[in-house]
This record gives C-alpha cells, structure tokens and sequence, in this order.
C-alpha cells in the first residue's frame, strides 16, 4: 500500500506550544544525523559514476533485499503502486476479471486493479488487525475472480493460511501488498515471499523509506520474475526491441544506494519500533486507559513491525485536534474507506456495506512511533491522550474495537 504526500512528513504540526516541545509524526531528519556520512558517500559513488539507471547499484541492493527477505527473486520498480501494477499486468489480469481485496487501505492497493480494467471486490476487515476477514473471501469469490490481494496494513501481517487456503481451493492467485509490513513476519515467514508475489514501497515514511519514490516486487516463481523484468522496462530485453507493451517503472541508482545504506539498519530500526509500541502499551496501561483506548492487536505467531502504530477512540477528531494544540502530530490512516470514495462510485457500494471498516475509518489515530522516539516523548503523548479522555468523560471504545 503506497503513500501519498497526505501522509504527513512534517516534522512537528502547528501548535501554540514552544518548537523544542514538538513531537513530529516522523523524524527523517534524525535517522538522517544517524548515517548522514554513509548516505553521502552513496550518493558520491553514484554522481561520480554517471550510471543513474539501473546498473550495478540495483542490481547489489536487489540481490541484498532478495537475500533479507529469502526469496529467490527480487525485482526493483518505481513506487509500491507500480510493483501491484506490474503484479496483475504480469499475470495478465485485465478487464472482465474481479480481484479481491479490502477496503480500508490506500487507494493504490484498489486502483492498481481498476486501472486495468479489472473489478475491485471489497471484503470487511476484521476489527481487531484492519486485516482483510479471511471468513468473507470465500462468499465474494465468482467465476470471474482472478487474485486476492491481502494488505498487511499498518506493519501487522494479515492472516495469510486461510486466506492461501481458499485460493488453492478455488484456483485463484495470491498478491502480497507488503508495502508497510517490510520486515513483518508471519508465522516465521518474511510478509511478501509467502504467497506468489510480494509488493513493497519505498516511500520516505515507510519503515525503509528512501529520498523519493521506489518499490520493489520479490517472487520465487522464474517465469514471473522474468516476466517483471520485462514489463518494467518498456517490454524489452535489448535496445529498441519490445517483446510487449510494458512500462518505464524503474528503481533509479540515487535510490537504490540510499536504500542499500539503510537496508542494514532495518532489524535495528524494526526492534526500536516494537520497543516503542511496548513502551506505549505500558504507559496506557500505567493511566488506566486499557478501557477508554483501543491499541494494536498482535496476532498470535506474528511480527508487527509498526509502520504505524493505531489507537482507537470514539471523539477521534477532537483528539487528533487537540493534541495538534499541544505540538503532536498524529495523522488518521485512512479517513474514508475506499469503497465511499468518489473514484469507485461507479462499483455502485453505499455507506454501510463494510461496515468494520467504516467504523474504522472514524475512529483510528496514528501516534508517533519512529525509532528515535524517546521515552520522556511517548510519555507525554499518553499523558496529553489521558488529558482528553478526562476532560471529556473518557468515551468508551467502539464496540468494533
């Protein structure tokens, strides 16, 4: 699932408070101090050698994050929306065929589907993950339905073997939309080598961001990788010959040196990121908030790795409000699920019809959860969260929560 500017990279929001008191969402510019010289010196050996397309720079990290994940292939692209893209173009998806999917996600998880022609099918989530409801697969699959495309959303895995088990049954693919989950495990498998295909996005404020845009696919299938590679360039393997209409979808060299750099950070990135969320589940729980706060469900057998990590709270809006006042940024993932947006009215769905994910859509609350987020800072935040819940008469939970 890709990110768009909406997504907020400020580093702090506008608030009547002092700039040394800003808690940002994302702090960018400390992991940079942290290998600003690695990261110079990437970029250098990239300018200094005038190979700005792919070449040996994609080629290393493509082989590094094949070898991380433990996947057999891994194919660099241009943005996490271009890896679902080539995904579905590669197994020839197009119009008339339906692909399952969920509805509270970013808009590229969908819109890849749409754009070729093919159907989106919506299915609810399950209250406790944002995941797609396995259980209600099976009832949206028809004859026409060609994939499914499980988003593990938010850094928590979705539930991967009854999901594979009903595709295996009923003959249809599974594409991984791994794009905030790199590093999540399932069961003790890497998210995104478990079903055919796996997508990842590179975005700025994903857990392994780069200095723009990029994305990566990882396979194990010959056939398919040979097929991405393909597609990514244009649908050519040699000059000016072009075997079928593919893309111009990338990685640049800037970008893969940059990502190479951090690549080796990401384990200790990752465990920062889950000693925050422990650190955050302490704080509410010291605050007797366990009743007034929905936190992240970590599901048995898997590895959250917190992209973003997501309370819940019935006055969302007024809290997101209030503490914008108070200098912390928060950012609400997703306002509006996708099947009310105005882009796929045409699929003909009404408030109502998914109705987890609405509730959802109302009541989630990103908090900052970056890995240079300090104690005293993650104190604060649930100090100023409990502020709220008493001024207002601590609301409840949502009963979907």
């Amino acid at each position: 699932m890709e990110a768009t500017k909406a997504e907020s990279l400020e580093t702090g929001p506008q608030s009547t408070v002092g700039n040394k008191d800003l808690i940002p969402l994302l702090d960018l510019k400390a992991q940079f101090t942290s290998i600003r010289d690695d990261v110079l010196k990437s970029v250098t050996r990239v300018i200094e050698s005038q190979q700005f397309i792919l070449g040996p720079e994609v080629s290393a990290f493509e082989s590094e994050m094949a070898q991380t994940l433990g996947a057999k292939f891994a194919i660099s692209c241009a943005s996490g929306s271009d890896a679902l893209l080539l995904t579905l173009m590669a197994y020839g998806i197009g119009s008339g065929d339906e692909v399952i999917t969920t509805p509270f996600t970013f808009v590229a998880t969908a819109g890849s589907i749409a754009r070729l022609g093919a159907r989106p099918v919506f299915v609810d989530i399950n209250p406790a993950t944002y995941n797609i409801d396995p259980f209600g697969i099976e009832e949206a699959i028809t004859p026409r339905t060609r994939a499914i495309v499980p988003v593990h959303l938010f850094g928590q895995p979705a539930d991967m073997a009854p999901i594979l088990d009903i595709a295996a049954r009923r003959g249809v693919l599974v594409i991984e939309d791994a794009a905030q989950a790199i590093g999540a495990r399932y069961h003790g498998a890497p998210v995104g080598t478990i079903a055919q295909v796996g997508c990842f996005s590179f975005f700025p404020s994903k857990n392994l961001g780069g200095a723009g845009d990029g994305g990566m696919l990882v396979t194990n299938i010959p056939e398919i990788a040979g097929r991405l590679l393909l597609l990514r360039s244009h649908g050519s393997r040699s000059k000016y010959h072009h075997e079928v209409l593919g893309m111009n979808s990338r990685l640049d060299a800037l970008q893969a040196a940059i990502l190479g750099v951090k690549l080796a950070h990401l384990p200790a990135w990752s465990q920062a990121r889950q000693r925050n969320a422990d650190r955050y589940r302490f704080f509410f729980a010291e605050r007797g908030l366990a009743d007034s706060v929905g936190l992240p469900a970590v599901e048995a057998g898997c590895e959250h790795v917190y992209n973003q990590f997501v309370i819940r709270v019935r006055d969302r809006d007024r809290l997101k409000s209030a503490l914008q006042q108070r200098g912390i940024a928060t950012e609400v993932y997703y306002p509006s699920p996708l099947h009310l947006q105005p882009a796929f009215s045409y699929l003909g769905h009404h408030a109502g019809d998914f109705p987890v994910a609405e509730a959802a859509s109302a009541e989630v609350l990103a908090l900052p959860i970056y890995p240079e987020l300090v104690e005293t800072q993650q104190r604060r935040v649930v100090e100023e969260v409990a502020a709220f819940l008493r001024g207002n008469g601590r609301p409840v939970r949502s009963e979907h929560a």
